[in-house]
């Protein structure tokens, strides 16, 4: 026990260290103010507030006094890169994290002092995908106030995104309405989505997709049993039965068929929210342009072209065989060969295919940080 406690207590004090201390030289202060200079064309520009302090201290000619203004200033400008620095209100309901915590800032800054690799911290910091850089791009080029706020906050949406999403994965944009399949830094597949409704917005989070249900049971929330589904099979039991809903103790089910709420498919992406991509026997409100209609969960367009397109991947699996599938009206799970991530995220501003940016729509009222409900597993 004794050995025990002071094992711990030896690596409270490591923990609590502080920071190597970094001596800079001229180049790489001059170096750190450009950074500082232009982070502000990327929707940083609170960093820039640091600039006043810094040269001060500079002209001080005091070399401790510049080096500790620097390591401060780059610690927040390192910071601001990594997790963003205006936004913090819009990610109280953001559910995607890092998947490692980012390294201390102050020891990080002093051992890139020491190596002299301050470009390759910063620039390692910045999100590389492709629409973070033409979101970039154009913040430093829009002259337009309200424009600019709007591209700043996707900047740091994209500042919370995972460095590396993955080979492959899914991207949903509730705000755009779509979801997109992305093979590197190309997407290579896209379809029209519908979310929830703004009094139950489909909410920001990752999941895994691990394969595809054909024709599957629709285990209907209870809170959406208590809204008309309970009452139904009570006063109609022949007419629910119609429409293949069944009651089993104190749980409600719906039957596979067409009139089956989660349609032909749904993805196995388990996750907190009981949250997920499935297809609708609605898909006439595909041809509206606003689709924020469900009670949280997301239908898709050509939902089955989806389930072959994932399913293709690293298989022989074809479109023949998904209608097959749904043709038996069994239910069956196919497990894709190697599962992927799937992030449903909310960006009010993307880059078009053509150029130029896509702005969308605020539905859930984000980009100003106002709170609004999550959805609460009750997919429909």
């Amino acid at each position: 026990m004794k050995r025990l406690l002071v094992a711990l207590l030896a690596l409270a004090l490591t923990s609590a260290a502080p920071a190597p201390e970094a001596r800079w030289t001229q180049p790489q202060v001059e170096r750190l103010i450009q950074w500082i200079t232009t982070a502000s064309d990327e929707g940083l520009a609170p960093a820039a507030s640091d600039l006043p302090a810094l040269r001060t201290a500079v002209a001080s000619g005091d070399g401790e006094r510049i080096s500790r203004a620097a390591t401060a200033s780059a610690a927040r400008l390192l910071t601001a890169l990594r997790e963003g620095c205006c936004n913090a209100a819009l990610k109280k309901a953001w559910y995607i994290e890092q998947p490692q915590p980012w390294p201390d800032a102050g020891i990080a800054v002093a051992q890139a002092v020491g190596q002299d690799r301050l470009d390759a911290l910063f620039a390692a910091a910045r999100p590389t995908h492709p629409f973070y850089r033409a979101l970039r791009a154009a913040y430093a080029n829009e002259t337009n106030a309200a424009r600019r706020t709007t591209l700043a906050a996707n900047l740091d949406r994209w500042r919370w995104m995972p460095r590396d999403p993955g080979p492959r994965y899914l991207l949903v944009n509730t705000a755009a309405y779509e979801a997109t399949l992305w093979q590197g830094e190309r997407i290579v597949g896209r379809w029209s989505v519908i979310v929830g409704k703004t009094g139950s917005p489909t909410p920001v989070f990752k999941a895994q997709v691990t394969g595809v249900t054909f024709n599957p049971w629709w285990e209907i929330p209870a809170s959406i049993a208590r809204e008309s589904v309970a009452a139904m099979v009570a006063r109609d039991p022949a007419g629910a039965a119609r429409r293949g809903y069944i009651r089993e103790g104190n749980r409600y089910r719906q039957r596979p068929g067409p009139n089956n709420a989660l349609g032909q498919m749904k993805l196995v992406m388990p996750n907190r929210f009981s949250v997920y991509l499935h297809d609708t026997p609605t898909r006439s409100l595909f041809q509206q342009s606003e689709r924020a209609y469900s009670h949280g969960c997301i239908r898709v367009g050509d939902a089955l072209g989806l389930a072959t397109t994932l399913l293709s991947a690293g298989s022989g699996w074809t479109r023949a065989d998904t209608d097959a599938i749904v043709a038996s009206k069994q239910t069956r799970t196919i497990s894709l060969q190697t599962p992927i991530p799937v992030y449903i995220a909310y960006f009010t501003a993307e880059p078009g295919d053509t150029g130029g940016i896509r702005y969308f729509k605020d539905i859930y009222r984000r980009d100003s940080g106002a709170s609004a409900p999550v959805a609460d597993g009750t997919c429909l």
